[in-house]
């Protein structure tokens, strides 16, 4: 507020004075004739009639009129933010409005969330725009998404802003840019502009400003989304028996001390410690502050509390920060991620300085977020190969009739099996078969082919193939004819017989090469497609195995399901189909239920980190509007005040004369 504008509010303060005219006015006494006032003796008058506050329709209305004065004096200054779009040459304008739907957006400013702020600013922007322009909108919520493509209907553009929904997911500030340059940089509208309705809080404050170095104008709008915010959040809630470890995060330099931690059971507290009983605390990278919390569950029957590992328990965070929604997440019975069982012989497929097999080793150096355990032989119960996501069989002498059904119950279960192919398998022994893999038996051949073809390679060899086209081998494995089409070449010789290539089986697929791991017959371990191969097996099988929590956002697979039906803490979930798989990708945070083809599994989608970092990125220089858009409109409200003030002058003038009128009819009377 302004100092002129408080000024002109000042003559608010006259509505007292038709209040002291009132009540000072007095009325000379009216006499009347009494005769036994002669015997009494007069005496000197000691006090007059108490004032009274008369005709209060009157008083009402000239209060009235002195507020509608002071307003009427100041709404020529009052000024009101607004969103709204400059045109330079009044031509029409393509704009694409990157909308965050964040979770770092749910913090709340001026007692809305950042969001329904952002999207207010929304409906501003598309209320200044008029017939000829080109809306687009995206989302800049990870992974960024288009929410309408550029369209010259500003009806459709205001039904999709209407239908935003905030979510709990990362991020994508860079890939929204990248993408809503795209949607209007062909359109034939010269002025062409990006609008960012964001607190530009994408966990890096420290990279590049938003809008530098961009070939097309950015307005990041609403300096009001940026204003300092504090938030922790649980980002794990872990059981291993009795006992339930919760990881926090908070905000930098906002520590969760003094808040508690309980664990629930619908309305039941079990237990309640503070967030900082165990100590393993410090400051990441990412300028958050993290405690781990070690809670100890009542036994079970004490007060009537049941505890059982099938009981569904809840951790909450006590006290209240900015964002509400992560402070409550499931307890995740605690279970070792899937680990990748790999089946080599250590006699053969050693290096020559010793040591573990040469793909364990390459595993290992891959340094994946997954376990790798070796075995001696593959099993023959399915049961001791359901702990594994996947599993890497090198040149196996064939499978027994016990393997086959239980590498077959694994692979259809939706796992991946990845078999190198050498001259073991080609002579199977008596009754066994390299079945589910492939029908028929194959051939270990002398080859003449100088390598692989590189132009044939798709998927993930397709950087790195060149490294194979002069692979060293003498032999190599022919699958027959009859199997070949069942299998989708990721990369084939140079005489075009398959090098590598996959198959859907069930749910899972298996994939082949057609040639061993041992160095003694290629050098195919020594080449950097063999890291490649090894890195996005294992990267497709992690994600086939089913995680319980996973960040929220990330996609959920169903590669071969029939019917998938995800339900989770808002409802239903969308799922998309498509040729090989059925996809989905949690909103929110929370617990999921997820029926696959008839089967029930538990999951939980848990906050992001890098969320928890409030701190905004910069916004380059000339971002800030200009001549791109203004935040401030004026609203004059003068001829509104204007016309009351003469509405209740005359309202006066009217009261006044009934008043005469009546006075005289009094008289008169």
């Amino acid at each position: 507020m302004s100092f002129v504008y408080a000024v002109g509010l000042l003559v608010a303060f006259l509505v007292a004075a038709p209040y002291f005219a009132h009540r000072l006015r007095r009325r000379r006494g009216e006499e009347r004739a009494f005769a036994a006032a002669h015997l009494v003796p007069p005496a000197p008058p000691r006090a007059r009639r108490r004032s009274k506050l008369e005709d209060r329709a009157l008083f009402a209305t000239r209060g009235l009129s002195i507020l509608a004065l002071a307003l009427l004096g100041a709404s020529p200054l009052v000024r009101c933010s607004r969103l709204a779009l400059q045109r330079s040459s009044g031509a029409s304008v393509a704009i694409a409005l990157v909308v965050d739907d964040s979770m770092s957006m749910r913090a709340a400013t001026s007692g809305k969330s950042r969001f329904e702020l952002a999207r207010e600013g929304a409906r501003e922007l598309l209320s200044s725009t008029r017939e000829g322009d080109a809306v687009a909108i995206v989302l800049a919520g990870a992974p960024a998404r288009v929410a309408l493509a550029a369209t010259t209907d500003l009806t459709a553009a205001r039904a999709a802003v209407e239908a935003l929904a905030e979510s709990d997911r990362a991020t994508d500030l860079d890939g929204a840019l990248s993408m809503a340059h795209a949607l209007i940089a062909e359109l034939p509208q010269v002025d062409r502009r990006i609008v960012v309705l964001s607190d530009l809080a994408d966990g890096h404050p420290d990279a590049p400003p938003v809008g530098e170095g961009s070939d097309m104008a950015t307005w990041v709008a609403m300096p009001e989304l940026r204003e300092a915010a504090h938030d922790c959040a649980i980002l794990s809630a872990d059981r291993t028996g009795d006992r339930v470890r919760v990881k926090v995060a908070c905000s930098d330099g906002v520590p969760a001390a003094g808040r508690q931690i309980s664990l629930v059971d619908g309305a039941r507290v079990l237990v309640r410690g503070p967030a900082e009983d165990s100590a393993s605390q410090g400051s990441s990278a990412r300028g958050l502050r993290t405690t781990e919390t070690t809670l100890v569950l009542p036994p079970a029957g004490d007060a009537g509390t049941d505890v059982s590992p099938g009981t569904s328990l809840v951790a909450r965070l006590e006290g209240t920060d900015s964002i509400g929604a992560d402070d409550r997440a499931p307890v995740v019975a605690f279970a070792e991620p899937g680990a990748i069982a790999v089946v080599a012989d250590v006699a053969d497929e050693s290096a020559a300085t010793g040591g573990a097999p040469v793909v364990e080793q390459a595993l290992a150096a891959l340094s994946l977020d997954i376990g790798v355990r070796p075995i001696p032989s593959l099993p023959d119960r399915s049961e001791d190969l359901a702990p594994f996501a996947g599993i890497i069989i090198d040149d196996p002498p064939g499978f027994t009739p016990e393997q086959r059904r239980a590498l077959g119950a694994f692979i259809d279960a939706g796992k991946l099996a990845l078999v190198a192919l050498g001259p073991r398998a080609a002579t199977a022994q008596l009754g066994a078969s390299l079945e589910p893999v492939l029908g028929r038996p194959l051939t270990w051949s002398p080859t003449a082919s100088p390598g692989a073809d590189v132009s044939s390679a798709t998927g993930p060899l397709v950087e790195s193939a060149p490294s194979l086209s002069d692979v060293s081998s003498k032999s190599r494995a022919v699958v027959s004819p009859d199997d070949v089409p069942a299998f989708d070449a990721l990369l084939k010789w140079t005489d075009g017989a398959l090098f590598v290539g996959r198959r859907a089986v069930g749910k899972g697929e298996a994939w082949i090469v057609t040639l061993p791991f041992a160095l003694d017959t290629s050098d195919l371990p020594l080449r950097p497609a063999f890291l490649a191969l090894l890195d996005a097996w294992a990267r497709e099988a992690r994600s086939r195995a089913a995680p319980r929590r996973t960040d929220v956002g990330m996609a959920w697979t169903f590669a071969g399901a029939k019917s998938v039906v995800v339900v989770g803490p808002a409802g239903r979930v969308p799922v998309t189909t498509d040729e090989k798989a059925v996809r989905t990708a949690p909103p929110l945070i929370g617990g999921y239920t997820v029926t696959v083809d008839g089967k029930d599994e538990r999951r939980v989608a848990a906050p992001v980190a890098g969320e928890l970092d409030l701190r905004p990125r910069r916004a380059a220089q000339g971002a800030s509007g200009g001549g791109l858009g203004d935040s401030h409109a004026a609203v004059d409200a003068s001829p509104v005040m204007a016309l009351i003030l003469l509405a209740l002058v005359s309202g006066e003038i009217a009261l006044r004369l009934r008043a005469k009128a009546r006075a005289d009819r009094a008289e008169a009377a």
